[in-house]
């Protein structure tokens, strides 16, 4: 029922939107004859008890592009999301104005986060900490889990230079918290202590 209802709003709020499937579980999405798609809308809890991580890497890789929706509001399973490749993360109160805006930032490979996730994240760190923008967050869990400069770019839809100068202002951010983070490992020590990106990664 909700599904039917969200595909209907997105129709009617979003004419520049094709909206070529609504499907219930993820065996379905990736049966579907449209898929892969440019963007999927998807549900962060279908408790088929598949890792988000997994269904988001196997999305990367047939070229989709991810915006989350999730009634979880809890900074680490937003920054585990983001770090794992999702482009949005959206929490289920959201009007549908805001849902059409996300996916088509998704769809021009830009990010969008709920601003009350945004403000949480940012509340959530260490005070003396830097404050992050979410796109600040996704280049840092890219570059800190080992990717080169050039597959950040890629990965975010980004020039190679635009990629340089958010880890240069990542940087800057942290040397005037008094954190030095002027190597790629000490950089991604202080991701996985803040929580930006997992161990495991």
């Amino acid at each position: 029922m909700l599904l039917g209802a969200l595909s209907e709003w997105i129709r009617s709020a979003a004419p520049d939107i094709d909206l070529v499937a609504a499907v219930a579980s993820w065996p379905e999405l990736l049966s579907h004859p449209a898929f892969p798609v440019d963007v999927v809308l998807l549900d962060l809890d279908l408790k088929d008890n598949i890792p988000i991580s997994l269904k988001l890497s196997t999305l990367k890789t047939t070229g989709v592009r991810t915006v989350l929706m999730s009634t979880y509001s809890e900074p680490a399973v937003v920054r585990e999301a983001l770090a794992a490749g999702a482009l949005g993360y959206l929490v289920k109160t959201e009007p549908v104005d805001r849902i059409v805006q996300a996916i088509r930032a998704a769809h021009e490979g830009g990010s969008y986060i709920s601003d009350e996730l945004v403000d949480a994240l940012n509340a959530d760190g260490d005070d003396d900490g830097p404050r992050l923008s979410a796109q600040e967050r996704r280049v840092m869990a890219l570059y800190g889990a080992g990717e080169p400069v050039k597959a950040v770019a890629f990965q975010l839809g980004i020039s190679e230079e635009t990629a340089k100068s958010y880890l240069k202002r990542i940087r800057e951010k942290y040397r005037v918290a008094g954190y030095d983070v002027g190597t790629k490992v000490a950089l991604r020590k202080r991701a996985i202590q803040d929580g930006i990106l997992l161990q495991t990664d």
